[in-house]
């Protein structure tokens, strides 16, 4: 994804002519053939919010609602879905209906970023004392046939709500900051904007977990979310009892 975000800018700027596309823009096809179809409504869901509610959130517990979530990413993220370690939740969100609207994945948090780190007031020891307390939203997706106004910031508000409880019955310790990683060229991040989200500041262009400077990424607008009042106390402290 790097290499191919470079040769782009160098084609925008006029340095290089790069061959026609061999295949329409949207993610990995490779990555996309390695997860089998699951059948799922495509039909158009479009009106107010009120109207397909009560949106529901649901954390992928299953075999079948995991072999949805990668199908459903796999096909319609422009990133795809090439698994995840570590901690993590997935959310698959779904109408009144049962139609499905959206899904979001949380995962580690970035090891090391200067306007985050800044923000929270963290030195080396104690980030990395306390990194497990956040996670990065990895991926947001709403599905390409669902146009209904509000949605995305309606989402995040709710699984902002759940997150924290979700994690300690999963991993035993709850959490107390979200962050995001926008792709500016892309996105505008209004969904987060809408949601509460704080901008801090932009990444360097460098990998998520990138630690030694050799990872080259588009550049990235930087969105944090803190779910308690005292956020900031409790990630500076070097011990916890949670």
């Amino acid at each position: 994804m790097a290499c191919r975000s470079l040769l782009l800018k160098l084609e925008k700027r006029g340095y290089i002519s790069l061959p026609a596309k061999k295949r329409p823009s949207g993610g990995n096809s490779s990555r996309k053939k390695s997860f089998p179809y699951v059948p799922h409504s495509t039909s158009l869901v479009t009106g107010k919010l009120k109207s397909i509610a009560p949106v529901n959130i649901e954390l992928v517990k299953d075999k079948e609602h995991l072999r949805l979530f990668k199908c459903l990413l796999s096909r319609y993220h422009y990133l795809g879905f090439g698994g995840i370690v570590g901690e993590n939740l997935k959310y698959l969100v779904f109408d009144r209906e049962g139609r499905p609207l959206a899904l979001l994945l949380f995962g580690s948090a970035a090891w090391k970023i200067a306007p985050r780190d800044n923000f929270i007031g963290w030195d080396e020891p104690t980030r990395k004392a306390n990194l497990h307390l956040l996670t990065n939203n990895r991926r947001f997706l709403i599905l390409p046939w669902v146009k209904v106004p509000h949605l995305a910031s309606h989402i995040l508000g709710k699984v902002a709500r759940c997150i924290s409880s979700d994690w300690a019955k999963r991993y035993s310790h709850p959490i107390f900051l979200l962050e995001s990683f926008v792709d500016k060229e892309r996105f505008r991040g209004t969904c987060y904007q809408a949601s509460n989200w704080i901008y801090v500041g932009q990444s360097k262009g460098r990998g998520r977990n990138d630690r030694h400077g050799s990872l080259k990424v588009p550049i990235k607008d930087i969105y944090l979310l803190p779910l308690v009042k005292r956020f900031r106390e409790i990630l500076t402290c070097n011990s916890h009892n949670l």
